[in-house]
């Protein structure tokens, strides 16, 4: 029997496998066979960035809150654009697939000036993802395809390349599909390390769960421990595994006074999947309860940031749910330790809503306009740092969107990935002035789409997060942080956006209101020079300057 196929058709026909339904990418002489394939197959969503930096993030967006996404680049130039994407998935665990093209075969490593050929590319994408992989012959590609989704997959997770030179996509192979391939299973601890760790939890007084990205799937075994009496703090990656209406979530206050405090009266801390990041300790400065035990996939983040006391290695989800069952109907909570959580919780609410001021009002606006199910992407902005990632209430998981490796421009095209991966849901993308210039192309891409989305640009004529370091470390010398911005009205105007201008607090619930009850997408300017300013001197440190 001929099966014979093209080899961009068993590519799409893979995907489709695996449940991918989207795609984004730039198309290019380099990647057309697979673009022309999913484009005659019809079964895939393919989205047209307009860069690729821009369809890298998307693909991230989407697989964080929905499944497994891909995005499509060509070589060269096409694939350097997406590389600091491709970090920025890496640093966020995400485990998404990036196709990019290649010259001919016979061309590889020459430096032979074939058009778009560049020296070393794979060695590039190696650098940025958990993985890469260069395809050598049409037989080896859907081998290879299965491998890169089964390690994107496997905690710890993170984005996989492949290269695919351009005559291997234009062959045709004897395709019979293959099985789809789970994740590996890792190594759990022993029975009695479990054990050990649940009797820690029953004997603690004052027990401290710091949740972070890896147990974003351990919702239910979460809400059992806190059941149970167990303090839970979360990174802001895991912010919604425990609702922050939750009696016992501190919420993502781990750097603030009164939960420090808090801290410093708790005799056991256990660690779940968080890598303790720079910003969310003060550069690993703020003073965690002992012992601390970490739990995590990874066996080499084991004393990476912090001394620990222990150490479990195995899969969080797991992990916790056998916690959760060992320390089930054993312990009781205290009513002393809830007092002592309400207040810590209380004082780093009103610490942050008197820092922010009128902007404070903006977060309740936001909640008030959106459901708990509805999506939140900050960018990195002065907003997006604090009362975005702290304040703005959290109930579900997934639902607040960010940047991992602090890098200020993605807050447009991850909302673009969250409004495609999940379109039954209003998706509010905050970005800043300054950010939202480095991609501001993908507002065509926006509209093209047509997606459920209110893109809210605060606007207050420049980099605000380096006026205020500069106004706090550097006696308030104040250079290069002024940019000249196109009229946000204007631009919504040509690009066919409904648009509001906020120039008072008092607009917020309505303008907000209306726009996320607009059908397609929208957009609203925060004039942040009208309403305020809000201050804000960088993520809590140790002096640096």
């Amino acid at each position: 029997m001929n099966n014979a196929v093209s080899v961009g058709t068993a590519i799409s026909q893979t995907l489709e496998d695996y449940g991918v339904d989207a795609v984004y990418g730039v198309i290019s002489i380099h990647n057309l066979p697979i673009a022309d394939a999913i484009g005659q197959r019809q079964r895939i969503r393919f989205v047209p960035a307009r860069g690729e930096a821009g369809a890298v993030t998307m693909a991230d967006a989407h697989t964080r809150v929905g499944s497994l996404a891909v995005a499509l680049t060509s070589t060269g130039a096409g694939a350097g654009n997406a590389i600091g994407a491709l970090m920025e998935a890496y640093n966020a665990g995400t485990p998404m697939l990036h196709l990019t093209g290649q010259v001919e075969t016979g061309y590889l490593d020459r430096e032979a000036g074939f058009i778009h050929e560049t020296k070393d590319q794979l060695n590039v994408l190696r650098a940025c993802c958990k993985a890469a992989y260069r395809v050598t012959t049409p037989e080896q590609m859907i081998p290879v395809l299965h491998r890169a989704i089964q390690e994107a997959r496997t905690a710890p997770s993170g984005p996989v390349s492949i290269e695919i030179p351009i005559d291997i996509q234009a062959a045709t192979l004897n395709y019979t599909p293959l099985p789809t391939v789970a994740p590996l299973q890792l190594p759990q601890p022993s029975a009695e390390q479990l054990d050990q760790l649940a009797e820690r939890l029953l004997s603690a007084r004052r027990p401290v769960l710091w949740i972070g990205g890896g147990a974003r799937h351990a919702g239910a075994s979460v809400r059992a421990l806190a059941d149970a009496g167990i303090a839970v703090v979360s990174s802001t990656h895991g912010r919604g595994v425990l609702p922050d209406s939750h009696p016992r979530s501190l919420r993502a206050f781990h750097s603030s006074e009164s939960v420090e405090q808090l801290f410093g009266t708790c005799d056991l801390m256990v660690v779940a999947g968080s890598k303790l990041r720079s910003n969310e300790t003060r550069t690993y400065s703020v003073v965690l309860p002992r012992p601390l035990v970490q739990i995590d996939a990874d066996p080499a983040a084991a004393q990476r940031n912090y001394v620990v006391d222990d150490f479990l290695c195995g899969d969080c989800a797991e992990v916790l749910v056998a916690l959760a069952s060992r320390v089930a109907g054993r312990r009781q909570p205290d009513a002393e330790f809830d007092a002592a959580m309400a207040a810590a919780v209380k004082g780093a609410e009103q610490a942050l809503r008197d820092q922010v001021g009128a902007y404070a009002r903006l977060s309740d606006a936001v909640r008030g306009s959106l459901a708990d199910d509805d999506i939140f992407v900050r960018d990195i902005t002065v907003s997006g740092s604090t009362w975005g990632s702290r304040l703005l209430p959290t109930e579900r998981p997934r639902t607040n969107i960010h940047s991992l490796a602090g890098a200020i421009g993605l807050g447009l095209a991850m909302g673009i990935g969250c409004a495609v991966a999940q379109p039954e849901k209003r998706v509010l993308a905050l970005v800043g002035d300054g950010g939202l210039a480095l991609g501001i192309g993908e507002i065509a891409t926006l509209v093209q789409e047509q997606l459920n989305m209110t893109l809210l640009v605060m606007n207050d004529g420049g980099y605000g997060v380096m006026r205020g370091i500069q106004r706090q470390h550097f006696d308030n010398r104040q250079y290069f942080n002024d940019l000249h911005n196109p009229d946000f009205q204007l631009l919504a105007q040509a690009m066919g956006l409904p648009a509001w201008r906020v120039t008072n607090a008092d607009q917020f619930n309505s303008v907000l209101q209306a726009a996320n009850q607009t059908q397609g997408p929208a957009l609203v300017e925060v004039d942040m020079n009208s309403v305020g300013e809000l201050k804000f001197a960088g993520p809590p440190q140790k002096k640096l300057y």
